[in-house]
């Protein structure tokens, strides 16, 4: 006898889901998001250091551990897409919450290179989770 969860992973409608889900992940705008999404958050979380301002430490750490989590989404992304879809909405927040942190982190953190880094990347970051969440909501439509 199948136990509860092998009955289920083989349900024709689960099955679907995957298969709907890899088409998904396959499409050549779904892999540019997750690559551009990638190096967005890998910049965001070297830029303190590569751009002079790590002498800021609570922007430089605002950047490091919000890049570092940009990466993991799009690893996510790329790798499984069909366990991580339901996050997508996060990264449209970490890019408002990057252009934002200048000025809402402890000390004098808004100057005009943190300024110009962060409201890039983090429109950068927002404009790529914007354009994925499509891929998320056509779960109806066919891929």
């Amino acid at each position: 006898m199948l136990s509860s969860t092998e009955s289920i992973a083989r349900h024709p409608d689960i099955a679907a889901l995957r298969t709907r889900f890899e088409r998904a992940a396959e499409l050549p705008v779904a892999q540019a998001i997750e690559g551009l999404g990638f190096m967005a958050g890998l910049f965001l979380a070297i830029s303190p250091w590569v751009l002079g301002f790590s002498d800021l430490p609570a922007l430089a750490i605002s950047n490091l551990v919000t890049g570092i989590a940009l990466m993991v989404l799009a690893l996510g992304f790329a790798s499984a897409f069909e366990r991580t879809h339901g996050v997508a909405w996060v990264a449209p927040l970490i890019g408002v919450w990057t252009i934002l942190a200048p000025w809402l982190v402890e000390g004098p953190a808004d100057t005009t290179t943190t300024i110009w880094n962060n409201v890039v990347v983090g429109g950068v970051c927002t404009l790529l989770g914007l354009v994925a969440l499509p891929l998320v909501l056509r779960r109806g439509r066919r891929l």
